[in-house]
């Protein structure tokens, strides 16, 4: 049996690819995909922006995964608590397992990138190593995650890199707890997840920035339990986030804008002692001026944040589950394998008049 996979064969080239399911052992297992989101990061990817290392062509995109265990190995199914045709989601990250951050359980810092939909070539087999495709081969290190019956396909697809991230950058590094004054800067959908795990954390006031092409993002915000939106564009938000907290500015700010210009707003609405995270890729080429004095004067800390882990997935499995938050909205375009190079065109924002929050690939189409 085969599966079609879109392949990234080289910077900014791709084409459709049929390889054979890979056979499967006692500790591995292969994936029905139902849905993969096509992150913000990928359209990078895909024309060859690098990270942490060069882009080992080809590859198969997509790390936002949910599906169905098509094939599991015994020992693969003991240790996960599955079974075939159980609906689970995937982590990004498996790592090497031998190399020193995966030896102190920081699998998602792996010194050989082991990851889903972006560092592995599917040059070799198993070759299924990203989710743009009609399976995905299960690796003996990768983290699988049930999810159930009672959470859709449109909502799993953003719990472990949506989700999953929020819970991780804001609760888990940034520490964000009762009372305190947050301030994101960006309503994207790594935006709008902190806000709900704020909201959890029962922080307050939560405060968004945005611009004014972000309306419809910023009402959506406010759905997922912002307390102040703000359109940068129409309002300083510098004063706006002074006076929504007494004049003490936030104690922990996101910017999940990958610009310049956010990053620079970030700093400018951090109180005093505030933490700022910091997600957003900016490029590894880009120098992004700031205004180090304010560091300096404010005792800021600048903390960095790089993807989830199982015990940030976790919690945000429940946080779907409950159903608070409207995450299937986020969702706003859902197109076939063969549009994978259209998608990657919406998500890098290269699509005049289109309105993007979230969109999906769906083999099923």
């Amino acid at each position: 049996m085969k599966t079609r996979a879109v392949v990234a064969t080289g910077p900014g080239q791709m084409e459709m690819r049929q390889y054979p399911l890979p056979e499967i052992g006692e500790q591995d297992g292969i994936l029905k995909i139902e849905l993969v989101g096509v992150c913000g990061s990928d359209p990078g990817i895909f024309k060859g922006k690098t990270a942490r290392a060069p882009r080992p062509y080809p590859i198969i995109l997509g790390h936002e995964i949910v599906g169905r265990v098509y094939q599991m190995g015994r020992a693969a199914k003991e240790r996960h608590g599955v079974d075939e045709g159980d609906r689970v989601i995937i982590e990004y990250a498996f790592g090497c397992g031998r190399c020193r951050p995966c030896r102190q359980g920081r699998y998602t810092l792996c010194r050989k990138f082991y990851t889903y939909g972006s560092m592995v070539s599917c040059a070799d087999p198993p070759h299924l190593y990203g989710a743009y495709a009609d399976y995905l081969y299960i690796h003996p290190r990768a983290m699988v995650h049930k999810i159930g019956e009672d959470i859709s396909p449109e909502v799993g697809v953003l719990i472990c890199a949506v989700m999953g991230n929020g819970v991780r950058w804001l609760r888990q590094i940034g520490g964000v707890s009762i009372g305190q004054a947050v301030a994101i800067v960006g309503p994207g959908p790594q935006g709008l997840a902190a806000v709900a795990v704020a909201k959890e954390a029962g922080a307050g006031p939560i405060m968004v920035v945005g611009l004014a092409r972000d309306a419809s993002r910023l009402e959506l915000a406010a759905r997922f339990g912002a307390d102040l939106v703000i359109n940068a564009e129409a309002q300083d938000p510098v004063p706006a986030v002074s006076q929504a907290t007494g004049g003490a500015m936030a104690s922990l700010v996101m910017d999940v804008t990958g610009s310049a210009g956010g990053a620079r707003a970030a700093l400018s609405l951090a109180g005093l002692g505030a933490t700022i995270i910091l997600p957003g890729l900016y490029g590894a080429q880009t120098e992004v001026p700031l205004a180090l004095d304010q560091v300096v004067f404010k005792e800021l800390r600048l903390q960095g944040v790089f993807s989830h882990d199982f015990d940030a997935v976790e919690p945000a499995i429940k946080m779907a589950a409950s159903g608070d938050y409207p995450l299937d909205e986020l969702i706003t375009h859902r197109l076939p394998l063969e549009q994978a190079e259209y998608a990657l065109q919406l998500v890098a924002g290269e699509v005049p008049g289109e309105d993007v929050m979230k969109v999906v690939l769906d083999p099923s189409l």
